[in-house]
């Protein structure tokens, strides 16, 4: 799995640091950025496989972040977000399915089920390319 690269936007800079490195001794290749506006550089310039994406951070949230890819940069549009949030309430996780992102996943972080939700994006991504959809 080391050909695929996740970018961790996260601001808190310990949480960060758990995810990248429980992705790391998956195999994965990580980026970090500690707030959208950094997650936003880094999608452009380095375009991950996937991006986990905190929703409440300071300059830009998740949310933005993801309208922003969405809406101005449709090359990286098929990127899969998972959101990574301590907003664990029905109504905000419906809201950031239905903005575009490819899952929800609530803190404080279950490593085996971000794991599998990673692993599910990766086995849509690798479909798609076989048949010649977007994600």
């Amino acid at each position: 799995m080391s050909n695929i690269t996740i970018l961790c936007v996260e601001d808190e800079a310990e949480i960060r640091a758990l995810l990248v490195e429980e992705l790391e001794d998956a195999g994965f290749k990580t980026l970090q950025a500690a707030n959208g506006r950094e997650g936003l550089e880094t999608i452009l310039a380095k375009w991950p496989d996937i991006v986990i994406c905190d929703v409440t951070m300071p300059e830009m949230d998740g949310h933005e972040l993801l309208a922003e890819i969405q809406l101005n940069h449709p090359e990286l549009s098929n990127v899969p977000f998972i959101f990574l949030t301590a907003l664990a309430d029905k109504e905000n996780m419906i809201l950031g399915l239905q903005s575009g992102a490819a899952d929800y996943l609530t803190k404080p972080i279950d490593f085996d089920i971000l794991l599998a939700k990673v692993t599910g994006c990766i086995t849509r991504i690798e479909n798609d390319k076989k048949t010649g959809r977007a994600f």
